[in-house]
């Protein structure tokens, strides 16, 4: 009967073996809003230096978050972000990339 009464200690919404992983997470929450704006981005043309390096650093920080995660919701939410933002970055370099219109040629 001891198991019956485990305390529930604070977790994190993505962690399924009960411990707070506060670092994957914050991670996960920038990849994802990196991603959706990236992606969001990338529809419109002129937009192409927000989706190209907004999708560049979701890439990144979705990339290190990935090494570091310890659970597989925080990596299903990882790819997720991370698929957005190589979508909103891609389509921001063939839009004209990170620099386009600012060197000026």
């Amino acid at each position: 009967m001891a198991q019956a009464m485990r305390p529930h200690a604070a977790t994190s919404l993505f962690s399924s073996d009960g411990k707070a992983h506060p670092l994957p997470d914050t991670l996960l929450i920038i990849t994802a809003v990196l991603g959706i704006t990236a992606f969001i981005t990338a529809m419109f043309h002129s937009l192409h230096l927000l989706s190209s390096w907004t999708g560049l650093i979701g890439i990144l920080t979705g990339l290190y978050g990935q090494y570091i995660s310890v659970t597989t919701r925080e990596r299903f939410g990882l790819i997720l972000g991370l698929g957005a933002s190589a979508i909103g970055f891609f389509l921001g370099m063939a839009h004209g990339g990170l620099f386009g219109g600012i060197l000026g040629a």
